[in-house]
């Protein structure tokens, strides 16, 4: 899982309560370059749908891309 493309994306503005703090993050569905989709948090620059995104790191079991 290194890089892909933004297959849709959105922004949450009401977090769930463990990711309150974060609010507004964006989250997208990644497809992924070897196949299949994910869906991660995006870091750092805002991304839209068909944008190229590499994967950053993994926290807590989380994956964040940001744009390539």
């Amino acid at each position: 899982m290194t890089k892909g493309t933004v297959y849709t994306e959105t922004v949450v503005h009401a977090a769930p309560e463990q990711f309150t703090a974060d609010a507004p993050y964006q989250m997208a569905i990644v497809s992924l370059a070897e196949g299949g989709r994910v869906t991660a948090r995006i870091e750092g620059a805002r991304v839209a749908i068909g944008d190229a995104v590499n994967f950053a790191e993994d926290r807590g079991g989380i994956p964040f891309f940001r744009k390539a």
